[in-house]
């Protein structure tokens, strides 16, 4: 018995439109810093006009990467709220696959932007197996002081009662076809601007790693510290850290070489410094196992792994041999990939937007035993 589940930042699906671009100049978009504005009614006109006419495209290659991944159960990231979910699903995804996600799930989260974790899934895997949800439980109000979590390092930018979530870590017990899984989707703290002489990701790699030893300490309250490695569980979602990467050096016109590194510290290490889960993508190879490609100018370009699917040690032992996939059909033109990763982009793609999603999906075949 086979299950296909996948993981997919969807870049801000919402049913809004964000006007404080008029005030902030560090929320405007770049298109209306071309102009003179100097209405705010006028301002919020042009946005609205901006939104409208990029996200059609945007949502189809949105669609057009999940159909690719063909996942039984679909763990996204950045989604406003249940509507904006559902209308996606109607107007876009239903039409690239034919069939709809019967079961939705999405619970409020912290983040100041309103955008949430949500989970889609089949009412049966394609092997015709029943996917049942026999519970839910958001933790989005778990506190530093809960966990006894707060030390020097998040004193700096946090108190002891603030919530150690910055979206949530949403748990699913599920019964695939009778055999227990059970998922925990998060999105956790995004890498900010340098702060206090630190990088953006060394400034909040304390806010991450909190979020890494929560999800750690409610599988192991969960299942028991002992008896994890036993449990099948998936921790699935964007972790805005990696402790890889491959730097991408060169410019334009000129080639590119890429070089692998991997990192002194990363916030992931929780997870995988004494076996507790596995992240499977590094059975790719190791230039091969990117989902996002992050660049400032020629000088400060980079591949790295944002998106995961973290196996507990039973799960990963049963599928020793399965490896999972990256869709990379909706990146942008912009982005520069290795040698015999190149893709055929979706039709429309730009070179930075239109495109899918500035992250892309991983998916994964799991045998459950």
């Amino acid at each position: 018995m086979s299950l296909r589940l996948a993981t997919f930042n969807v870049e801000n699906l919402l049913t809004r439109f964000d006007f404080t671009g008029y005030r902030n100049q560090l929320r405007q978009d770049r298109v209306i810093k071309l102009f003179e504005v100097n209405s705010e009614g006028v301002y919020q006109q042009l946005e609205q006009a901006r939104v409208i006419a990029s996200t059609d495209d945007t949502r189809q290659m949105t669609a057009l990467a999940i159909a690719d991944a063909d996942a039984d159960i679909l763990c996204l990231q950045e989604i406003d709220n249940m509507a904006a979910l559902q209308a996606f699903e109607y107007g876009y995804l239903y039409r690239m696959v034919g069939n709809g996600y019967r079961q939705k799930y999405l619970v409020e989260g912290n983040d100041s932007r309103g955008i949430d974790v949500a989970v889609l899934m089949r009412e049966e895997t394609r092997d015709g197996q029943k996917i049942e949800l026999r519970d839910i439980k958001s933790h989005a109000m778990a506190t530093y002081r809960d966990f006894d979590l707060f030390d020097e390092e998040l004193a700096t930018t946090n108190r002891p009662d603030d919530k150690i979530f910055k979206r949530d870590c949403l748990e699913l017990d599920l019964r695939i076809g009778g055999v227990p899984m059970t998922l925990y989707v998060v999105h956790f703290k995004s890498m900010g601007s340098p702060r206090e002489g630190l990088d953006g990701r060394q400034s909040t790699l304390p806010i991450r790693r909190a979020e890494a030893r929560a999800v750690r300490r409610i599988i192991e309250d969960r299942f028991g510290a002992g008896h994890t490695a036993r449990k099948n569980f998936v921790i699935c979602g964007d972790m805005n850290d990696y402790q890889e990467r491959v730097d991408v050096i060169g410019r334009r016109g000129a080639g590119y070489r890429f070089e692998h590194q991997d990192e002194a510290e990363s916030a992931l290490d929780v997870f995988s410094h004494d076996g507790f889960a596995e992240n499977v993508v590094r059975r790719r190879d190791p230039l091969d196992r990117w989902t996002l490609y992050h660049s400032r100018g020629p000088e400060e370009q980079w591949l790295c792994q944002l998106d995961y699917l973290w196996l507990s040690p039973a799960l990963a032992a049963s599928n020793a041999t399965r490896i999972p996939e990256i869709i990379r059909h909706g990146q942008p033109y912009r982005t520069i990939f290795p040698p015999g990763q190149e893709v055929e982009r979706y039709p429309r793609t730009g070179w930075d937007r239109p495109k899918a999603s500035d992250h892309c999906p991983v998916v994964m075949t799991l045998d459950l035993l």
